[in-house]
């Protein structure tokens, strides 16, 4: 029997193992600062967004008491939250009201540098409480960007001035601003809003998703499943991949030169954004669902087969719904992709300054990528304010959709 004999370490031998261990903690190293930067990078956007964009959910306001008991006005509490009640109110003179009691208590030069509509935020709060013409009330009206400018420490030395009077009277302050949420757009900084960009950006979502998700998983399930494997089959796949990488703004010049060519009337309405987009979604849902497909074990299949299940049932009833967690997250990701474009929007002509909030799918709209990109592009600090806090609520939708996506793929992922 012959005696085993340990291998000998030679110091050859040593030295390369001290150089793999000594590799491997470098690349440890390199790792985990790649994680430390990125984060400290997330930290740095995240932190920079949020300190900027806090004024951007606060708006300068002066204090103005007015009387209703001296003014004569009347509100019928059946017209009172529509158009024709702001109508009614406006001819019996609200804004000259409104203006007089400014004078009374802000004096003529801080009366001018109220916003001029700050009498319909009056109408308003009549509407919702029309007791209020039977007493004196006190309201917190918008201020006008110069002022809001001085109030900040900028613009000319009057407005400064001015800004420091009224804040030492405690006449001038800045509030959180919830009508921010509840607004459109508009060219004062003190008036923008974004639910008009929001609401935009939801129809054209929803134009998306009803356009890309189903004509995408089903080119899927037919590429995948029943499509026989020729070189016809091999193009349609490698056109495809190729479309996934298409710079976006090519498909803005495709639905400028086909969509608008076919529904010129609808130029920049959500209709025409979501088919846009949908066309740039598509192929990310068809390789996403390729894949999530893919990834069903034969076993399933050959089970199904094996109990009488047709082809269609076999795909529509066991193949489908195991696929589902994979495409749904492909999915969204394609809508968070869309959601965040604005060169194909450009093209076909998103950029407009709406004023009111899109009421349907043929509306005119903007999108809040957009929207943030009109106003990023405005001299006025108002607006870069605005902008930042614009990229918050972005950013939360785009975690929201996310959030989403997690949920449902959890919710339908089954293990085997």
């Amino acid at each position: 029997m012959s005696e085993h004999i340990a291998p000998t370490r030679t110091p050859a031998f040593e030295a390369r193992l001290k150089k793999r261990y000594a590799a491997e903690k470098r690349f440890k190293a390199i790792g985990l600062s790649a994680i430390v930067f990125s984060i400290a990078v997330l930290i740095y956007l995240l932190g920079s967004m949020t300190l900027n964009g806090i004024g951007g959910f606060q708006r300068a306001e002066v204090e103005v008491q007015i009387d209703f008991t001296q003014a004569g006005l009347s509100a019928d509490p059946a017209l009172m939250g529509t158009q024709e009640g702001v109508r009614s109110l406006e001819s019996q003179g609200l804004p000259d009201v409104v203006d007089y009691f400014a004078s009374e208590s802000l004096g003529d030069e801080g009366a001018e540098e109220i916003s001029g509509q700050a009498w319909r935020q009056v109408a308003a709060e009549i509407a919702a409480d029309p007791g209020i013409l039977e007493r004196q009330a006190t309201f917190w009206l918008p201020a006008s960007a110069d002022l809001a400018s001085g109030y900040a420490g900028e613009g000319s030395q009057d407005m400064r001035e001015l800004a420091a009077q009224l804040a030492s009277e405690g006449k001038l302050e800045k509030n959180f601003d919830a009508g921010f949420f509840s607004r459109a757009d508009a060219t004062n900084p003190q008036e923008v809003g974004i639910w008009g960009a929001l609401m935009g950006s939801i129809l054209t979502m929803i134009v998306t998703l009803a356009l890309a998700f189903p004509i995408g998983v089903l080119a899927a399930l037919y590429l995948e499943e029943y499509a026989p494997k020729n070189k016809w089959t091999d193009l349609i796949e490698l056109s495809i991949n190729n479309l996934a990488a298409v710079p976006s703004i090519i498909f803005g010049l495709l639905g400028l030169a086909v969509f608008l060519t076919i529904f010129p009337s609808y130029r920049s309405a959500p209709l025409i954004g979501g088919m846009t987009l949908a066309l740039m979604t598509m192929p990310v849902i068809v390789i996403a669902g390729r894949n999530a497909i893919k990834a069903v074990p034969p076993s399933i299949r050959d089970g199904a087969l094996a109990i009488g299940a047709s082809p269609v049932q076999v795909v529509f009833h066991h193949v489908l719904p195991l696929a589902l967690p994979g495409i749904l997250t492909g999915t969204i990701i394609g809508m968070a992709r869309a959601l965040g474009e604005t060169a194909p929007l450009l093209m076909i002509g998103m950029r407009a300054f709406v004023a009111s909030p899109p009421d349907s799918f043929t509306a005119p709209a903007t999108v809040l990528p957009m929207q943030i990109f009109l106003w990023s592009d405005e001299i006025d600090r108002g607006f870069v304010e605005r902008t930042s806090a614009a990229i918050i609520v972005l950013l939360l939708f785009l975690l929201l959709m996310n959030g989403l996506a997690i949920y449902l793929r959890n919710k339908f992922e089954k293990t085997w």
